[in-house]
C-alpha cells in the first residue's frame, strides 16, 4: 500500500487514511518526505516567505477546508 506523509496537526486524517490501510509517515522534519508516494499538508504556514523549495516529486495536498474523507478521496485519485 501507498506510503503517505501527513503534517503532524492533521491527526484525524492520519486516522483515516490508516483506517484505508495506507502507511502514514508523520512528516515532522524536511527528510520525513522522503519516499512517500503522497504528502498531506495544512497549507496554513505553506510559503510563508514566498520561497518555492520543492523537496518531494510525490503530490502534495492542502487539506486546510477538507474533511479527512474529502482528503482520503484526493489521495487515492492522485495515487491511481
Amino acid at each position: 500500500m501507498a506510503k503517505v506523509g501527513v503534517e503532524q496537526s492533521l491527526t484525524n486524517v492520519q486516522q483515516a487514511l490508516r483506517e484505508k490501510g495506507y502507511d502514514v509517515v508523520e512528516l515532522k522534519q524536511q527528510s520525513d518526505v522522503q519516499n512517500v508516494d503522497c504528502c498531506v499538508i495544512t497549507g496554513l504556514d505553506s510559503n510563508v516567505m514566498g520561497i518555492h523549495d520543492t523537496v518531494t516529486k510525490a503530490p502534495v495536498i492542502e487539506a486546510n477546508g477538507m474533511s479527512a474523507d474529502e482528503v482520503c478521496r484526493e489521495v487515492e485519485s492522485r495515487l491511481q
